[in-house]
C-alpha cells in the first residue's frame, strides 16, 4: 500500500493501481470515459485529466505548476506521497471543452436512444452542464448509415466517441478481434474520418463476430446496442435480477433487465468471480425461451393422433409404464437418456443415477459434451 492524498484527503491505495482505481475504491469519482475495469488501460478520452505533485515537483513535462498539463488519472499508477487535484475550475473547464468535442464531433439523439439513462457520455455533460444546443464547435451534416445486419447487435457509428472499449473488450474477452478503428481523422477528403468498423469494414453480421455482447455491455453510449431490446422500454423501467446463467456449469452470474415479467436484456455482473462480467451468446441472447410462446407448461399425451393436456400424475406414471415395457421387452441397453445443461449439477447427477439403477444402462450421455 502507498499513501497518496486526492483533493485533501488522505488515503491508503494498492501500490501498482491507477490514480483513478484507487480514486473510485475509495469514493471520489473522477470522469472518465475510456476506461473499463478488466481492460486494458488507454487513456485515449482525456476526460480524467488531474493534477499531481510529488513533494515540489508537478508531474508534467515541464515540471512547473500545470496550466493544463494534465496527466491522465486512468493510465498513471500511484506513487508514494503523491498529492493529487482531482477538482478544481481548471480541470472543470477542461473536461467541457471535452465534452463538447465528443457531442459535435457526431449526431447524438437522446430521444429514441436505447442508452437514455445510462449513457456515460449524457451523464457527464449533465454533471459538467455542457448544453448540446450552444456548443461552439459545428457537427457534421453527414450521418452514416446504422449497421443492423447482426441477428442481435445493432450498430450505429454516429454516436461513437472513439473510446475504443468495444475494441478492447473483443480483443480481450473472447479474443475474436472482430472491432477496430479506421481512418485518420477525416481532416480533407483524402483521409477518411475515424469511425469504429467491423471486419474489412463489413457488415457485422458477415464478420466472425459470436455474438457474445461484450462490445455492447462496454459500450458507453448507445453506439452498440441489443437487437432484441429496442423500443421495449426505457432503462429506468426495468426491474433488476441477479441469478445465475441456466446453460453450462460455470455458474456465470448475471443481470436480468426485466419488464412486464420478462427478460428484455442481460448483462454480466463485473464483480462475479467466475465470468467478471462476460458471458457467451447463449447467456446474453439465448434466454427468450422462458417466455417463448411455444414453451411446454403443461404435460401432453397424444391420444388418437392429437396431443392432448393432462395431468403431472397421469403423464409420468404414463412414462414409467412405457419405459417398464421396453426395459422388460428388450433389456436395459435399449434405452439411453440424455441430460440438459439448463440442470444443476446436482439434478443431473440424480438422472445419470436414474438411468444406470433403473435403467440397468450406462447409456446417459450430456448435451454439452456433444
Amino acid at each position: 500500500m502507498v499513501n497518496i492524498t486526492i483533493d485533501g484527503k488522505p488515503i491508503e491505495a494498492r501500490e501498482g493501481s491507477t490514480i483513478l482505481e484507487a480514486a473510485l475504491e475509495n469514493g471520489i469519482d473522477i470522469p472518465h470515459l475510456c476506461y473499463y475495469k478488466g481492460l486494458s488501460r488507454t487513456g485515449a478520452c482525456r476526460l480524467c485529466g488531474v493534477k499531481v505533485r510529488i513533494g515540489d515537483r508537478w508531474l508534467n513535462k515541464t515540471g512547473h505548476a500545470p496550466q493544463s498539463m494534465h496527466v491522465t488519472a486512468c493510465t498513471t499508477e500511484v506513487g508514494e506521497g503523491m498529492d493529487i487535484v482531482a477538482h478544481d475550475s481548471e480541470l472543470r473547464k477542461a473536461r467541457q471543452l471535452i465534452i463538447e468535442f465528443l457531442l459535435a464531433a457526431n449526431k447524438h439523439d437522446c430521444m429514441v436512444c436505447e442508452s437514455n439513462g445510462v449513457c456515460e457520455l449524457q451523464r457527464y455533460a449533465y454533471e459538467l452542464g455542457v448544453d448540446q444546443k450552444n456548443l461552439r464547435f459545428p457537427s457534421p451534416e453527414y450521418t452514416e448509415p446504422v449497421d443492423d445486419s447482426s441477428e442481435v447487435i445493432i450498430r450505429d457509428v454516429n454516436k461513437c466517441i472513439l473510446c475504443g472499449r468495444c475494441v478492447r473488450a473483443c480483443y480481450e474477452i473472447p479474443v475474436q478481434k472482430v472491432l477496430n478503428f479506421y481512418g485518420r481523422g477525416g481532416i480533407d477528403d483524402f483521409s477518411p474520418k475515424m469511425n469504429l468498423i467491423a471486419g474489412f469494414d463489413q457488415p457485422l453480421g458477415q464478420t466472425n463476430c459470436v455474438s457474445c455482447g461484450a462490445c455492447v455491455q462496454a459500450c458507453p453510449t448507445g453506439t452498440l446496442s441489443e437487437k432484441p431490446a429496442h423500443y421495449k422500454g426505457r432503462t429506468w423501467e426495468f426491474d433488476k435480477v441477479r441469478t445465475i446463467c441456466p446453460y453450462c456449469g460455470v455458474g456465470c452470474q448475471m443481470e436480468l433487465w426485466v419488464k412486464d415479467n420478462k427478460i428484455v436484456r442481460v448483462y454480466g455482473c463485473d464483480d462475479a468471480p467466475d465470468n467478471k462480467g462476460a458471458l457467451c451468446v447463449k447467456g446474453r441472447f439465448g434466454l427468450d425461451f422462458v417466455n417463448h410462446p411455444d414453451r411446454l407448461t403443461k404435460p401432453l399425451i397424444k391420444r388418437n393422433g392429437k396431443f392432448e393436456e393432462a395431468g403431472w400424475d397421469e403423464a409420468l406414471d404414463l412414462v414409467a409404464d412405457r419405459f417398464k415395457d421396453l426395459k422388460d421387452k428388450y433389456g436395459g441397453d435399449a434405452l439411453a437418456g440424455l441430460s440438459s445443461a439448463k440442470c444443476t449439477n446436482e439434478e443431473n447427477y440424480l438422472f445419470q443415477k436414474l438411468i444406470r439403477t433403473c435403467f440397468g444402462t450406462n447409456n446417459v450421455d450430456h448435451c454439452a459434451r456433444l
